[in-house]
């Protein structure tokens, strides 16, 4: 399936049926169908080809979110780009990718005449809400260039997306997706949550991320697609009690956010089916609150770039026992392998291990990209045995769910143990004034690596290193309780919300001044 058949099977429930919202404007599946044949005809008289990449630089908007559905209707592939990665990771991506067509919003219009000299294959720049220097303005593109719409084309090898890994780690990667990978992701959505008749989806999170993957489902039965182009607790909380919202995806810092708005418990969220959530670990002390103050509506889902979204899923009702309880349990389970989806777990000489024991994640399947964008040396590294390799660490349970326990690199050996830091972070979190933490190894003379940890507290919260290293020695013991521990004013975070604990190894590492409030080491 082409990206836009997911648009045309929910407009085949009803074309006049709400398909895409933003604040008080709604477009029907017609209009947006319509005007993705517009587009898609437009693209193929400028000379787009089968396989051509254009790329989609805006913040979360109906008209880019449309704009996606007319490049796969065009037969080209889509290159979503995140506005919030630096000015040079996105001209490494555009170079990459070699893209010769660019839709983006004024917002970034600095970016992109910064970025423009430097791609000369990029040919056409459409403005979608504005008229700007050295763009065509869309309403303008459309009339110029519309024509008559080849629908048979589609990409050599079903290329539906290229997606970039981001340059924390040096330079870019390109994810190939496929039709097939896409499908898959969206059939194991269909196939392990509560969906329904209709559901409305309310888009807090990027679209570039896994926030956009998640329409299609929603698309595919005739949903509703609510859009916010910026992100605010308080308007998502009465969206969904305003709009009757049935499925949301968060990571778990805004989840965070959302249990600590004032309005929530006042808040009626009984409209809500699913409020999916992944991404990042989250706390099982603050799941096991979301589950309470939310409702059984959270569903967790595992996966990456490379395999989007659906390696594993925790279902709303797997969090609760048969009785009704929590399943306390469970709730540091990223859930169990869809059904389209084979999972392992492989030790560092390629054997895959028994259940219980802990080894790298690996997978095979459907979902599983095409490999790397024209880097075959990263390709084969990933693909080594035959399996995907995720770089997460983590066991599978008799039971068949599984725990993801760290990333590889993350991993400490201190006097000879080792230790998780995810293990150590979770520990951090359950106290009740922890927001956030970020647990790393630093080189020690006695111990190898000392356990080390940054900690954000809670607004109006607090707590003393002492008490903190004191909490973490009772829950998982002292081996892996930290030996130093500062109290930050504010944890690095990406451009989506995660903490970057490539920063504060960084910061930690060269002893550089950081805002705290607390510092202690214990020897």
């Amino acid at each position: 399936m082409k990206l836009s058949d997911y648009l045309d099977k929910g407009a085949s429930l009803g074309r006049d049926a709400p398909c895409l919202s933003a604040g008080a404007v709604t477009r029907t599946y017609g209009e947006v169908c319509d005007q993705t044949v517009r587009i898609a005809a437009a693209l193929q008289h400028n000379g787009i080809e089968t396989g051509d990449r254009v790329a989609v630089l805006s913040g979360n908007d109906p008209l880019a979110l449309t704009c996606v559905f007319g490049i796969s209707r065009a037969g080209a592939v889509w290159c979503p780009v995140n506005p919030r990665n630096e000015a040079d990771e996105n001209r490494q991506l555009f170079d990459l990718f070699g893209c010769r067509f660019l839709f983006f919003q004024s917002a970034f219009a600095g970016l992109v005449h910064s970025i423009r000299d430097q791609l000369p294959q990029l040919e056409w720049l459409v403005c979608l809400d504005a008229e700007v220097d050295g763009a065509l303005a869309f309403e303008d593109w459309l009339a110029e260039h519309h024509s008559t719409l080849d629908e048979g084309r589609r990409p050599a090898g079903g290329l539906a997306m290229l997606a970039g890994t981001g340059g924390t780690t040096g330079k870019p990667k390109g994810v190939r997706l496929t039709e097939e990978n896409m499908m898959t992701s969206t059939a194991s959505a269909l196939m392990s949550y509560p969906f329904g008749d209709r559901p409305r989806y309310l888009a807090l999170a990027p679209l570039t991320h896994s926030a956009g993957v998640l329409t299609f489902p929603v698309l595919s039965l005739g949903g509703e697609v609510v859009i916010m182009s910026a992100p605010d607790i308080g308007t998502f909380l009465s969206l969904i009690a305003g709009r009757g919202i049935t499925h949301a995806f968060l990571p778990p810092t805004v989840i965070y956010g959302v249990l600590d708005h004032p309005a929530l418990d006042s808040t009626d969220l009984s409209s809500l089916r699913c409020l999916w959530y992944g991404a990042a670990p989250m706390s099982p002390t603050r799941l096991a609150e979301a589950l309470t103050r939310i409702g059984p509506v959270l569903g967790q889902l595992f996966g990456q770039t490379e395999a989007p979204n659906m390696i594993a899923t925790l279902a709303p009702a797997a969090h609760f026992r048969p009785d009704g309880s929590i399943a306390t349990e469970r709730l540091g389970s990223a859930g169990t392998p869809t059904p389209l989806t084979t999972v392992a777990i492989m030790d560092a000489a390629g054997a895959l291990v028994e259940n219980g024991e802990r080894g790298e994640i690996v997978v095979r399947g459907p979902l599983v990209m095409d490999g790397y964008h024209q880097n075959p040396d990263a390709t084969a590294e990933v693909s080594a045995y035959g399996w995907h390799h995720t770089g997460d660490i983590g066991y599978l349970d008799d039971d068949n769910f599984l725990y993801v326990v760290d990333r590889a690199k993350d991993m400490i050996i201190t006097g000879g143990f080792n230790v998780y830091s995810a293990e150590v972070e979770q520990a951090l979190l359950a106290h009740p004034a922890v927001k956030e933490s970020a647990v790393i190894g630093l080189p020690d003379d006695k111990w190898g690596e000392r356990v080390t940890a940054a900690v954000e507290l809670r607004t109006d919260q607090t707590a003393t290193t002492d008490e903190l290293i004191a909490f973490v020695k009772k829950r998982i013991g002292s081996v892996k309780a930290p030996k130093q521990v500062e109290i930050w004013i504010d944890l690095p975070r990406s451009k989506v919300g995660k903490v970057l604990k490539t920063e504060v190894r960084t910061i930690m590492a060269n002893n550089t001044a950081v805002p705290t409030i607390e510092r202690t080491e214990k020897s």
